[in-house]
């Protein structure tokens, strides 16, 4: 009887080891790459406005579609690719920038939105619209259209 209460208590012992161990986080470079949550359109707005105002890298890569395509309209217009706008981002380190936010709803349906998200600076205006897609079940940003004041 000793033995088997001994073995059930090892067991006992290892299995709670082993969760501990698979409960924590992993330590390489995987661990930089969270997983976000978009599965509303409200949840990736509030994640773009977050990365761009905030400078939070963390699941950046899931927030733009494949295609996604970044038009900067100034006295020269830009056009930046998604590997461009990701790599910029991730670049800013959570750097955050002084602005006052604010997000408007211009067009949306079940599968996609677009959205007007407004930064206040000091001296000027950024206006940026950001198209929205459902994509599989989890929303995206397809495009953004940057203009300044």
């Amino acid at each position: 009887m000793k033995t088997l209460a001994k073995t059930f208590a090892a067991t006992a012992l290892i299995a709670v080891s082993t969760f501990a161990m698979a409960a924590d986080k992993p330590t390489g470079d995987n661990s930089k790459k969270a997983v976000m949550t978009l599965s509303t359109a409200d949840l990736a707005i509030d994640h773009y406005v977050a990365v761009m105002t905030e400078g939070q890298s963390a699941g950046v890569e899931q927030l733009f579609t494949s295609d996604f395509k970044q038009k900067v309209q100034a006295s020269t217009d830009k056009t930046n690719s998604r590997s461009e706008v990701i790599s910029f981002l991730k670049k800013q380190k959570g750097e955050q920038l002084n602005c006052k936010t604010s997000t408007t709803i211009v067009e949306q349906s079940s599968d996609y939105r677009i959205e007007k998200v407004t930064q206040q600076f000091e001296g000027f205006t950024k206006t940026d619209l950001v198209t929205l897609v459902n994509n599989g079940g989890n929303w995206k940003v397809s495009q953004s259209i940057n203009s300044y004041k």
